[in-house]
């Protein structure tokens, strides 16, 4: 039995590459025209500009389609493949529509240790999401970070980006569902929670405009400080305490650079075996 041509392409895909993608409507892409020539315009090579106009197709969006990419190249002379490594080698760069607060979890080793395991997995269950996926209402987009440098305020949850420090999952929980609810909450450090899309806005370079949000922003926390503190003699310097005994210890122990330097047994920490007489190199 026999079949024909088009028996046999039956359920074959042929592989056809993907249309190019559409362009921005025409107000849209002119006002995206102005604001990628104030961003390139600070740059003396344009190609630097990739980031920062990265940034500002995903406020328009609320992420970064195919569409801004061939924005983003267009404007800087690059192709599409050069703009899309970009594209996807940054996890700030969303590739698929998200809500509009990203809520990451820190599940580095010491965030975890210190209770972000526990949280991600309460607001999993909590949201009904897993990582990296979007609530049915489009608020919340639920993702697992990486180290943001916050390690002395562990755990650490991060709204669009903003400090959320040393967090339960109870507090987590209260604070998703005030996000969902529209009520303004307040991060530890930093300005004021916006939209994910006005985040996106001003990473772009853009500045934020609402009232007071700037002086919002602060500095870092005193744990941050507390060696710079210590080092200006601002904090009593702590009792260094001899290991054995429990008593001060006034001057520091002879450092041992590496294993072959550590003390070995002698008759006086040993007395059970009592070293003999060193012997001279060849006797």
């Amino acid at each position: 039995m026999t079949t024909t041509p088009s028996e046999q392409g039956a359920g074959v895909s042929l592989g056809m590459p993907q249309l190019p993608a559409p362009d921005y409507p025409a107000d849209v892409r002119a006002r995206l025209d102005a604001d990628a020539k104030e961003v390139i315009a600070r740059y003396p090579d344009s190609r630097s500009a990739l980031l920062p106009l990265l940034h500002l197709v995903q406020s328009e969006e609320g992420h970064v389609t195919r569409t801004g990419m061939r924005f983003c190249a267009e404007a800087l002379g690059l192709t599409t493949a050069e703009v899309t490594a970009v594209a996807t080698f940054y996890t700030m760069y969303r590739r698929k529509p998200s809500g509009d607060y990203q809520v990451g979890v820190c599940t580095n080793t010491l965030c975890a240790v210190m209770g972000g395991d526990a949280i991600f997995d309460e607001l999993k269950q909590h949201l009904g999401v897993g990582n990296d996926e979007t609530t049915e209402d489009g608020k919340i987009t639920l993702e697992h970070i990486e180290c943001n440098a916050a390690c002395d305020f562990a755990p650490v949850v991060m709204v669009n980006w903003e400090f959320f420090d040393n967090q339960t999952p109870d507090s987590a929980k209260r604070l998703v569902d005030d996000l969902r609810a529209g009520v303004q909450v307040e991060p530890t450090r930093g300005a004021p929670i916006c939209t994910y899309k006005e985040t996106a806005r001003i990473l772009a370079g853009f500045p934020d405009e609402r009232p007071g949000a700037v002086e919002a922003t602060g500095g870092a926390g005193p744990a941050s400080l507390i060696g710079l503190r210590l080092a200006k003699g601002e904090v009593a310097q702590p009792r260094v305490v001899h290991p054995r005994t429990g008593g001060p210890q006034d001057e520091a122990p002879a450092e041992h650079l590496s294993s072959h330097d550590a003390p070995q047994q002698t008759s006086a920490s040993d007395p059970a075996h009592p070293a003999g007489p060193t012997a001279e190199e060849g006797e």
